[in-house]
C-alpha cells in the first residue's frame, strides 16, 4: 500500500485482536444484575489515562451526571472523542481530568484556550464524521476505514489520517485509523437490569461507540422490566453483553435535556458560562460537584424538585413515545 500523504496529528495505534482478547475474557455474558452506584461504576471502570468515548454532549442526552462523578472523583489524563461538543469538555477540563481531546467540533472558551496555553491540554484535529468512522472502524473489528474528504483540507493536516491509492481505482483515498476506547459513557431514556438500553430519539454514534469500546457503562432514566425488552427487541438500542455497569441516574443530563423527558436550565448553562468567563469554575464546581457526594443529593440540594417539575414541564412528551 503506497501511503501518499500522512496528517501530523497523535492517535492511539488501533489494536483490534488485543481488543477482541479484552471483550473475550472480560465481558459478562450471563444475564446478572449491573446495578450499581455512579461511584462504583466511575471508580471500578474509569481509570487515570483511560481514552473516553461518550454519545451526545451535554444538552442533548450527555452523560452529565456520570461527567460531574468523574471530576469528584478527580480522575487524570483522560484523552476524550469530542463530537458535536460543547460545555462538556470545558467541565472535564476544568475539573482536571482531560489531557488530551480528539477534535471533531467543539465550543472554546477561556478554560480550553488558557489550557492549550499552559501545555496542560492538547487538541488534535478530525470532524465529527471522521471521529464517527473511526468508532465505526473498531466496532466492525479493522484497524481502518477509507472516507471520501479530508484530503486536502488542514484539518487532515492536523489529524492523524492517511492518503494512500486506491487500490481498486488508483485514486487518493483518505483513511482514518479505528477507535477502541479503554471506557464509554452513554446516558439512554430506558434500561433493564442486565444492561439493555433503549436510546429514543436522535444519537451521534451510540451503538458504534458501545461495540468499540472495552468497558461500557450506561446511565439511565428509569429502569424497566426484562419482559418489556423482550416483548419488542426492536427498540434495543445497545444489547446488555456489550454493557458493564448500569447506573440509574434520573435527570441524568442535566443541566441538558433528554428528549421525551424534560427540557434543559439555560439558567444553569448561562451560570457556567460565566464562571468560565470570569475565572470562576472552581467556585462552580465546589458548588455543583465536590460539596455534594451524588448526582441525586445535587438534585435535592442544589436543583430542587419545583425547578425539576418545570423542566418536565417544558417537554411534551411525545404519544406512544415510550410505550
Amino acid at each position: 500500500m503506497d501511503v501518499l500523504a500522512s496528517g501530523i496529528g497523535e492517535f492511539r495505534k488501533p489494536d483490534p485482536d488485543g481488543y477482541r482478547e479484552y471483550v473475550r475474557t472480560h465481558k459478562e455474558r450471563r444475564l446478572v444484575s449491573k446495578v450499581m452506584s455512579e461511584h462504583d461504576a466511575i471508580s471500578r471502570f474509569v481509570e487515570d489515562g483511560d481514552y473516553l468515548a461518550y454519545d451526545q454532549n451535554v444538552a442533548v442526552r450527555g452523560p452529565t451526571s456520570l461527567f460531574r462523578e468523574i471530576i469528584r472523583q478527580r480522575k487524570k489524563d483522560l484523552w476524550i472523542a469530542a463530537k458535536f461538543t460543547w460545555s462538556d469538555a470545558s467541565l472535564l477540563v476544568a475539573g482536571g481530568c482531560v489531557s488530551k481531546i480528539d477534535v471533531g467540533w467543539m465550543a472554546t472558551g477561556r478554560l480550553i484556550n488558557e489550557a492549550i496555553r499552559k501545555g496542560e491540554l492538547k487538541l488534535i484535529d478530525w470532524t465529527n464524521g471522521a471521529l464517527a468512522y473511526r468508532h465505526l472502524a473498531g466496532s466492525l473489528g479493522v484497524s481502518f476505514l477509507p472516507m471520501r474528504y479530508l484530503v486536502g483540507t488542514d484539518t487532515f493536516t492536523q489529524s492523524g489520517a492517511k492518503v494512500i491509492e486506491d487500490p481498486f481505482t488508483s485514486q487518493p483515498i483518505c483513511l482514518v485509523p479505528a477507535l477502541y476506547p479503554d471506557v464509554a459513557i452513554i446516558h439512554v431514556q430506558q434500561c433493564d437490569i442486565y444492561g439493555d438500553a433503549r436510546v429514543l430519539g436522535a444519537g451521534v454514534a451510540p451503538m458504534e461507540i458501545a461495540m468499540s469500546s472495552k468497558k461500557l457503562i450506561i446511565s439511565t432514566e428509569e429502569i424497566i422490566d426484562h419482559e418489556a425488552i423482550r416483548r419488542q427487541p426492536q427498540r434495543t438500542t445497545i444489547p446488555y453483553y456489550f454493557v458493564d455497569a448500569v447506573v440509574v441516574a434520573p435527570f441524568g443530563c442535566y443541566p441538558g435535556s433528554t428528549p421525551g423527558l424534560y427540557g434543559a436550565d439555560i439558567e444553569h448553562w448561562m451560570q457556567f458560562g460565566a464562571a468560565e468567563m470570569q475565572g470562576k469554575t472552581d467556585e462552580y464546581l465546589e458548588n455543583w460537584v465536590f460539596s455534594v457526594a451524588s448526582h441525586e443529593e445535587m438534585l435535592d440540594k442544589r436543583v430542587g424538585a419545583a425547578k425539576l417539575l418545570k423542566l418536565r414541564q417544558a417537554e411534551t412528551v411525545r404519544e406512544g413515545y415510550y410505550e
